[in-house]
């Protein structure tokens, strides 16, 4: 029989408060989450993908882009039963010393959490790939599910939770 190794966690853990690291192990042992029905997703994702590929640069493509998110966002949340997250649909990513911005999840005290995800590469300005720009809002949605579907404390980036971020693409793609 072959043991295998508990993975180490990433370098930051040490650094980490002792309670923060109880919910950083929390959110490592969770690797999944199971999509009830993923095939009611395909319409809004393949709205996406047309938004994202045949339409750049024109002016309504930013509008298609949020209203296929937000659809979307809404039926996942409803799937899993979790509360809403807004979403805003921003033009060129910003950047500094420490890269580019892709998307941000926010959870503002006594607010509606959202999501800041961008359409255009910081550098060239270039639209963001439809499996890059879904990937990356999958990503923040993770964020979401960390705080109101297990509950977690803080949403840390664990091997964990980017194991959950896989698991709801290879549903979903």
């Amino acid at each position: 029989m072959t043991r295998t190794k508990t993975p180490k966690p990433f370098s930051y853990y040490r650094r980490l408060p002792r309670a923060e690291q109880a919910v950083y192990r929390k959110s490592d042992q969770q690797a999944r989450i199971v999509l009830p029905d993923p095939a009611s997703l395909a319409a809004p994702i393949r709205i996406l993908r047309t938004a994202l590929t045949d339409m750049p640069g024109t002016a309504a493509q930013r509008l298609l882009v949020k209203r296929a998110v937000e659809d979307i966002l809404a039926r996942l949340c409803h799937s899993l039963d979790v509360p809403p997250v807004a979403v805003r649909v921003l033009s060129r990513r910003p950047s500094g010393a420490g890269g580019e911005l892709h998307a941000l999840y926010t959870l503002p005290a006594g607010g509606r959490p959202y999501i800041d995800i961008w359409l255009q590469t910081a550098r060239r300005g270039e639209i963001v790939a439809f499996r890059t720009f879904f990937r990356t809002l999958l990503h923040e949605f993770c964020h979401h599910l960390d705080y109101h579907l297990l509950g977690l404390e803080n949403s840390y980036h664990t091997r964990g939770f980017f194991q959950r971020e896989s698991s709801l693409v290879s549903q979903l793609l």
